[in-house]
C-alpha cells in the first residue's frame, strides 16, 4: 500500500498526523521509555526515512544526495516498519556506509537523552556538523527549523494532514522530515510551553527592603518570601541591636533575628557581597539571597524629611536601589524593589514620594475580618424540595439524623451548624457530624431554650446561643471557640456549662481562667500579692458571672445557702496568668481563656498545647475590641484559631449575632 504524499517542511514540523503514521509501531519504546539507546535511535530513524521516500518521485531523487547518514542501516532498520517494501525495490543502487563522523553527527541529533560523557562528543562534533549540513542536510534542515519555530506556533497551528506534493526540482535541496524528527519537535514544544510556564509562575525575583518593626514582628520573616531576595539597610542592623534587651516579646523577637542573621552568614561558603542564600539554614522554602547594605548608596530626598531619622534613611535606601534596579545593569538585574514595614505613616511616605511598599502579610490569616468563618449555615428555601426523593433519615436516642446530598455537600465543615427557617414550615436545628464522599450526616440539636434542659439555670434566648450551648456541653468536643459583640453572653455560657460538667457531671476536676492582661486605658502600675491576687482586678467578669449564677441556682436557700454554694464554686475555679502558662499540662481541666482577641498567634498556640488528656478549651473574644499594639482582626490570635480548627471533628465554632446584655448596651454595641 503506497504511503501518503510527501509533506513540506512546515507541514512535516506541524502535522501530527503525517508525522505519526509512519512511526507507530517503532516508537513505542521511545514513548514508553524516555531513555532509548543511541543505536536504536538511529536504526529507528533511517528506517523511517527510508520509508517516507518510498514513494514514485525517489527515482529521481540526486544519486548524491542519497549518500545522507540518514540513510545508512538499510538491511537492519527495515524489518521495524510496518508495510515498507524490501530495500532492493527502493534503492536504485548499492549506498556506501556512512564514515564515523556522519554516524556520530547523526546520534547527535536524534539523540533525545545526551548519556553521560556525550556532552564532550556533542560540542566537538557540532562544529563539524554545521559545516556539511548544507550537503548532507535533511536532519539538520528539520532540527533547525523545529528550534525556530515559535512554541505557540506549534501548539495552536492545525495543518491539514494531507500537505501538496513538491515538485521533483525540489525534492534534492530539502528533503521531506522524517517522523524521527517528532521527538525533537516535541521536546521543542514541551521544553517551550515549560520554560514559560515557570515565568509565569515565578516571574522575575523582587528585591524586598524589610523595615525593623517586620524583624521584630515576626523573626522568621526572612523565609517567607518565597524565591524573592531581600535587603536590609545598615540602619536596620542599628535599630535591631537597640531592641535586644529585655525580656518583653519584642526583644526576644530582636535577639532571634539576631541569630538568625549571624546563622546565615556563618554558613559554610557564605560570601556578603554576592547574597546570602536564605536556604542554607534548613528553610527549603526560602529560594532567595539576603543581602546587606555593604556601601553608601545616593539617594536625594525632600528637606521636609529630616535625614537623622532612621525612617527616612529606609526610604533613601529604597530610592536609591529603585533607581540602581530601573535598568538591566551589570550585577544590578531589572527587577522591582519593594518596601515592607508595620508602619502605616511610613507607607503613606514611600507611597508619596513614588516607591512600591506594601505590608507584612504573612502573618494576616484572612485579608477581610467578615470572611471570618461564622460556624453556620443557612440552608436555601428549597432544601427539603431538592432533597425529598435522596434524603435518608433515622432516629437514635432523642435526635434525628438525616444523610443529604447535593450541591451544598462540597461547603459543609464537621460540627458546622445549619437551620431552616420558612414560614409555614417546621424549622429545623441541626450539626453536620459526617462528611463522606458526596454525602453528609446531620444531627438535630437539644434545645437549651427550655427550662427543662437550662444549663445551672441559664436558658439561651436566640438560635446562635443554643448552638453554642451544644458545642459546649458536647463532651466529644475538645476545643470551642466563641465570638461575638459584646453583651452575647459568651463568658455566662462558658461558665454554666463549665460549673455543671465539673460539680454535677464531674467530668473535669477544675475550671482554670485566664485572660491577656493588656488594659484599655492606662496602666495602674504593679498589683500586689499572690498570683491570684495579682489577676483579680482583670476577672472582674468572672465576678460578674458568678454571682449572676450563684443568684440564679441558690433558689430558696436563703443567704447560708447561697454563701456556701459560692465557696464551693469558688474552691472549684482557679485564676492563673498567662505569664507563667509555659511547660505545663493541664489533665481533665475545664480551660476558659477570656478576650482571645488580644493574644497573638504564638501565645494562642502556647496555651492550646497545653491541653493534655480530658481537657476542653474554650476561646472566647471580640474581634471589635482589640488593644493589643499591631494587632489586628486579620492577625489576631482568635482569628488564627478559628481558621485553622476549622472541620476538625473535635472542635466548634459559632459567632453569637445577638446581643442579650440590655437594650442600652446592645443600642451602644451598634451606633458607637
Amino acid at each position: 500500500m503506497p504511503l501518503p504524499p510527501a509533506p513540506t517542511k512546515r507541514a512535516a514540523l506541524l502535522s501530527p498526523d503525517v508525522l505519526e503514521a509512519p512511526v507507530r509501531s517503532s516508537s513505542k519504546s521511545s514513548r514508553r521509555g524516555g531513555s532509548t539507546r543511541i543505536g536504536d535511535t538511529a536504526r529507528d530513524d533511517a528506517s523511517q526515512d527510508l520509508a517516507l521516500l518510498d514513494r514514485p518521485q525517489s527515482g529521481r531523487l540526486d544519486p548524491e544526495k542519497t549518500t545522507s547518514p540518514v540513510t545508512t542501516a538499510v538491511p537492519r532498520a527495515f524489518g521495524h516498519v510496518s508495510g515498507a517494501e524490501p530495500a532492493q525495490q527502493v534503492e536504485t543502487r548499492p549506498r556506501p556506509m556512512a564514515t564515523p563522523q556522519e554516524k556520530a553527527a547523526t546520534e547527535v541529533v536524534s539523540s533525545d537523552v545526551p548519556t553521560r560523557g556525550q556532552e564532550t562528543v556533542e560540542s566537538q562534533e557540532r562544529s563539524s556538523a554545521r559545516g556539511t549540513s548544507r550537503r548532507r542536510g535533511s536532519r539538520t534542515v528539520v532540527a533547525t527549523e523545529a528550534s525556530a519555530i515559535p512554541t505557540d506556533e506549534l501548539v495552536a497551528r492545525d495543518p491539514s494532514p494531507t500537505a501538496p506534493t513538491p515538485s521533483p526540482s525540489a525534492m534534492p535541496s530539502s528533503v521531506p522530515a522524517s517522523p524521527s524528527a517528532r521527538p525533537r519537535v516535541e521536546r521543542v514544544a514541551q521544553e517551550g510551553t515549560r520554560s514559560r510556564r515557570t515565568a509565569r509562575q515565578s516571574g522575575p525575583a523582587k528585591l524586598f527592603v524589610l523595615d525593623t518593626n517586620v524583624l521584630l514582628h515576626d523573626p522568621m520573616c526572612l523565609f517567607r518570601f518565597e524565591e524573592h531576595d531581600v535587603f536590609l539597610p545598615m540602619i536596620v542592623l542599628e535599630e535591631l541591636d537597640g531592641h535586644k534587651k529585655g525580656t518583653t516579646e519584642v526583644a526576644r523577637n530582636g535577639r532571634q533575628t539576631s541569630r538568625t542573621l549571624d546563622a546565615l552568614a556563618g554558613a559554610q561558603g557564605a560570601d556578603i557581597a554576592k547574597g546570602l542564600k536564605l536556604d542554607t539554614t534548613g528553610h527549603r522554602e526560602a529560594g532567595g539571597k539576603l543581602f546587606f547594605q555593604t556601601s553608601p548608596l545616593d539617594y536625594s530626598l525632600p528637606t521636609s524629611l529630616p535625614q537623622g531619622k532612621a525612617d527616612n534613611q529606609i526610604l533613601g535606601v529604597v530610592q536609591a536601589l529603585s533607581e540602581l534596579h530601573a535598568e538591566d545593569r551589570p550585577g544590578h538585574p531589572k527587577r522591582d524593589v519593594v518596601l515592607v514595614s508595620k508602619d502605616i505613616n511610613m507607607r503613606v511616605k514611600a507611597r508619596a514620594l513614588g516607591l512600591a511598599t506594601d505590608d507584612y502579610q504573612n502573618d494576616k490569616t484572612l485579608e477581610d475580618g467578615d470572611l471570618l468563618y461564622a460556624g453556620s449555615l443557612a440552608l436555601p428555601a428549597d432544601f427539603w424540595t431538592r432533597q425529598s426523593k435522596t434524603v435518608e433519615s433515622w432516629q437514635s436516642g432523642s435526635s434525628t439524623f438525616y444523610r443529604i446530598s447535593g450541591p451544598i455537600v462540597p461547603s459543609l465543615h464537621i460540627n458546622q451548624f445549619v437551620f431552616f427557617e420558612a414560614p409555614g414550615e417546621p424549622s429545623m436545628y441541626a450539626r453536620v457530624t459526617e462528611i463522606r464522599d458526596k454525602t453528609a450526616v446531620l444531627k438535630t440539636l437539644k434545645d437549651y431554650g427550655s427550662a427543662k434542659n437550662a444549663v445551672w439555670g441559664v436558658a439561651t434566648k436566640n438560635r446562635e446561643q443554643n448552638f453554642a450551648m451544644n458545642v459546649l456541653m458536647d463532651p466529644d468536643i475538645d476545643f470551642v471557640t466563641l465570638a461575638g459583640t459584646a453583651g452575647t453572653g459568651k463568658t455566662l455560657m462558658a461558665l454554666a456549662s463549665g460549673l455543671t460538667q465539673v460539680l454535677d457531671d464531674r467530668r473535669y476536676t477544675e475550671i482554670i481562667m485566664t485572660r491577656a492582661t493588656v488594659s484599655v486605658g492606662e496602666d495602674i502600675g504593679f498589683l500586689p500579692g499572690t498570683e491570684e491576687e495579682k489577676m483579680g482586678p482583670w476577672m472582674g467578669a468572672l465576678d460578674d458571672n458568678l454571682e449572676f449564677l450563684a443568684k440564679g441556682d441558690g433558689g430558696g436557700a436563703g443567704e447560708w445557702g447561697r454563701a456556701a454554694t459560692n465557696e464551693l464554686i469558688r474552691s472549684r475555679i482557679k485564676i492563673k496568668s498567662m505569664n507563667f502558662m509555659r511547660g505545663r499540662t493541664f489533665l481533665n481541666k475545664y480551660v476558659i481563656i477570656d478576650e482571645a482577641q488580644n493574644l497573638t498567634p504564638k501565645q494562642m498556640k502556647t496555651l492550646i498545647t497545653r491541653a493534655g488528656p480530658g481537657t476542653k478549651i474554650i476561646c472566647m473574644g471580640n474581634l471589635a475590641q482589640i488593644d493589643t499594639p499591631y494587632l489586628t482582626e486579620g492577625s489576631s490570635g482568635l482569628t488564627f484559631a478559628v481558621d485553622k480548627f476549622k472541620g476538625w471533628p473535635h472542635s466548634g465554632h459559632i459567632t453569637l449575632a445577638r446581643g442579650e446584655r440590655s437594650r442600652l448596651a446592645d443600642f451602644a454595641s451598634e451606633v458607637l
